[in-house]
């Protein structure tokens, strides 16, 4: 089995494609469950060196000591989050920290010459406000949140590619939106009424015990929380404005948790503005997706077990009763977290963009 060490080397770090083809990046939060995932998939990458792993702990551990199934494949030890000891050493760096932490390190980590990939919602809203009103703090990067592109390769890849800092999207936006923007862009569906009613695996609370994710309180038993009031609401509603002529979006969030490990299963439900057949929704996705690897259509339901540790999306759609009812389904961890920041790291890389996801 292959053992991978940090490098020894200092290599001169560049903003574009490095001339070596491969990509070096420095993992920041490396104990998170969004970092083991994100390692297990670079692992396998081809063209991607792991240069670093950075955590907030003290005494800094070795990471197969946190997460054992990296024993004998990646046996090196953290070390502290430090900007200025990335420089020359990483290309990119993945954040995958807490709100409100990664706004503190990014300035450095652009001025040192890395590009940046944030896990975080800390450069999704554009708007100060809205930051301030759902997470509760002032944002402190202004300007950087003005230049970082929001990450969803099959909207935005003409701007990711040449992006210093990209906004890694949220798991139920990510899936939600793919539902969504297509069938706003073709003038169906009403942006003034939409309902996403989604169901998620207990992953998405991240690694930090709280006892409404704890394994005795979730076994046996399916239940909404925050409806209305999930901060991922308002990330939707700002994905879909865009697309909206002469106004915005309105949202009405339905979280649930689901005794299950990982997945997201959206139910979205719209108000059509014309007379619509699910042979024409179909088209329209059909006619967004076509070129797209990572997005699967489906003639029957979808399953969060047929894209579970996968980064596909599968979509489905029905029309009931005047409502365009869309299943939208992506692992949380993977499409919703680690492998649609690493199809960004491939496309502002100059990678195949299917390159270690496949």
């Amino acid at each position: 089995m292959k053992t991978v060490h940090l490098p020894v080397t200092v290599l001169k770090g560049e903003s574009e494609m490095p001339d070596h083809k491969r990509v070096r990046v420095a993992i920041i939060g490396a104990t998170a469950y969004t970092s083991r995932e994100t390692i297990r998939w670079l692992l396998g990458h081809p063209q991607v060196e792991i240069a670093a792993l950075c955590s907030r702990r003290d005494p800094q551990p070795r990471i197969d000591e946190i997460f054992p199934e990296f024993s004998g494949r990646l046996t090196v030890r953290c070390e502290p989050i430090d900007p200025a000891a990335l420089k020359g050493r990483a290309d990119l760096a993945m954040l995958c920290l807490p709100n409100g932490i990664s706004m503190t390190l990014v300035p450095d980590l652009l001025a040192a010459g890395l590009r940046v990939i944030d896990f975080s919602a800390d450069y999704r809203l554009k708007e100060p406000a809205d930051y301030h009103q759902w997470y509760g703090s002032r944002h402190i990067d202004l300007e950087n949140l003005v230049r970082a592109v929001y990450g969803v390769p099959e909207f935005y890849r003409d701007r990711i590619r040449p992006a210093a800092l990209v906004a890694n999207p949220g798991c139920y936006p990510t899936a939600a939106a793919l539902a969504i923007v297509p069938l706003i862009k073709a003038g169906l569906v009403d942006p003034q009424d939409v309902v996403v009613d989604t169901a998620s695996g207990i992953s998405g609370a991240g690694r930090e015990p709280r006892p409404e994710h704890h394994f005795p309180e979730r076994n046996e038993t399916f239940e909404a929380y925050k409806v209305g009031e999930h901060r991922h609401q308002v990330e939707i509603e700002r994905t879909l404005d865009p697309y909206v002529r002469g106004g915005k979006s309105s949202v009405l969030l339905v979280p649930h948790l689901v005794p299950m490990e990982r997945g997201i299963f959206c139910t979205i439900y719209l108000k059509p503005l014309q007379p619509v057949s699910v042979q024409h929704v179909m088209q329209v996705f059909a006619a967004a997706y076509d070129r797209e690897p990572f997005i699967r259509l489906r003639r029957g339901l979808p399953r969060t077990a047929d894209v579970a540790r996968s980064n596909f999306c599968d979509l489905a759609a029905r029309v009931v009763k005047s409502r365009i009812v869309v299943m939208s389904v992506v692992d949380n961890m993977v499409k919703g977290a680690a492998g649609q920041a690493i199809q960004n790291m491939n496309v502002m890389f100059g990678l195949e963009e299917t390159a270690g996801l496949a």
